[in-house]
């Protein structure tokens, strides 16, 4: 392809966007997701350090965060009771 043509397609792409406007909306849904993702892995760290004494050890990988960052606490507490009762 010609150089030419494609930094027109390009910069005709960021006209229209800038003219028209960004999808901001699903960029905006998918920061709040993965926030709350750091959040949920965040929260699973504090189990970990502090279920020590307990012999309470919960994997921290993007499933368990997504659990524990999307439900909040119900969704961290459903995660304890199952390594604890139904896992072990």
């Amino acid at each position: 392809m010609d150089p030419i043509l494609v930094f027109s397609v390009i910069g005709g792409i960021i006209l229209i966007l800038l003219f028209v406007g960004a999808p901001i909306r699903p960029l905006q849904w998918l920061g709040r997701l993965s926030i709350k993702i750091i959040i949920g892995a965040l929260l699973l760290f504090f189990v970990n350090a502090f279920g020590t004494s307990i012999d309470l050890h919960i994997p921290i990988n993007l499933i368990t965060s997504s659990v524990s960052g999307v439900l909040g606490i119900p969704g961290l507490a459903a995660l304890v009771i199952i390594k604890m009762f139904i896992v072990s």
